[in-house]
């Protein structure tokens, strides 16, 4: 298998934290997405949404979307650790903060920062008063982070689980947008919890 990435982007960062933590190794290829090599019709052509990180199977076929090849790799390699929860209720809990994370924070982060940056310019509009928007979306969605922490030690409950690496993710993306959470103690302890995870050191 081979996995297509930018390794800096917060998509990779994702999986990448994920394999980490299941102890999987694979090779990898960058693809300079800023230089648009995602946008030739040959990566368009085995990748169904034109983005990585996209994985290459042995059989010839391809997965992308980071979250499914997180699940492709869960269950290939089932462990006790169970990122995606071990139980009904565990990986509906899971599922549900995962979603949360994703729909009010990252996706709102990334918007803010093409938006503002106008890093990809030359191939979308970039709407200046969007990435505003989108970044106090994001700006609003950070107490309820610390709230929630405030309740358990991982998003989902008592357990680490995908839902903290998307998080963590996302927490790591803020300097991009000029914000942080040094004033949130309840993130902070988490912060600490999950990067005094071995897992996190290569990352």
């Amino acid at each position: 298998m081979k996995l297509y990435e930018l390794a800096t982007t917060p998509s990779a960062r994702r999986l990448n934290i994920f394999l980490a933590e299941k102890g999987v190794d694979i090779a990898r290829i960058q693809v300079d997405v800023r230089a648009g090599a995602n946008l030739t019709e040959e990566f368009k052509a085995i990748s169904a949404n034109g983005r990585i990180p996209l994985l290459e199977l042995d059989d010839g076929s391809y997965l992308c979307e980071s979250v499914d090849i997180c699940r492709y790799f869960d269950e290939l390699y089932p462990d006790e650790l169970a990122l995606f929860g071990d139980s009904p209720l565990a990986r509906a809990r899971v599922e549900m903060w995962h979603r949360i994370v994703e729909l009010d924070g990252l996706i709102p982060a990334f918007q803010a920062f093409r938006n503002l940056s106008g890093v990809y310019r030359d191939r979308e509009t970039c709407v200046p008063a969007w990435g505003e928007e989108s970044r106090a979306r994001v700006q609003a969605f950070l107490p309820r982070l610390e709230r929630r922490l405030a309740e358990a030690d991982y998003l989902a409950g008592e357990r680490y689980s995908i839902a903290d690496i998307a998080a963590y993710v996302l927490i790591g993306f803020l300097p991009r947008l000029g914000m942080e959470v040094t004033s949130m103690p309840h993130i902070q302890r988490w912060l600490a919890r999950v990067n005094g995870r071995p897992a996190l050191a290569g990352c």
